[in-house]
């Protein structure tokens, strides 16, 4: 059964940080093109961060502006979400994805074929 764990949210103050970790079964991160997405309260789902299948490639949201970084470990199959200089802006349920029916980067949600149960993250000042 194919299934993907998101772990790592909470709360932090503006400025800081957290590392979110998505831990996928049923299949390899090699099969499958993975990403990130968020949804806020009131606002559509949308994309944050897309790894290549391969690790060797990868795509950030505009808002993102060099402070997220997205990682994978083959051999842990799992994927990262290093967020640094957290905004109040960035509060939201972090969701990671997995789709097959993407060659490269997945960053439409509607091309997702499996999703995680979500991980809030909230800043607050």
């Amino acid at each position: 059964q194919l299934q993907l764990v998101e772990s790592g949210g909470g709360l932090v103050q503006p400025g800081g940080s957290l590392k979110l970790s998505c831990v996928v079964s049923g299949f390899r991160l090699d099969d499958y093109a993975i990403g990130w997405f968020r949804e806020a309260p009131g606002k559509e789902r949308e994309f944050v961060a897309a790894i290549s299948r391969s690790g060797s490639g990868t795509y950030y949201a505009a808002f993102v502006k060099d402070r997220f970084t997205v990682s994978r470990d083959g051999a842990k199959n799992t994927m990262y979400l290093q967020m640094s200089t957290l905004e109040p802006e960035d509060t939201a349920v972090y969701y990671c994805a997995a789709s097959a029916q993407t060659e490269k980067l997945l960053t439409f949600p509607e091309r997702a074929d499996y999703w995680g149960q979500g991980t809030q993250v909230t800043v607050y000042s």
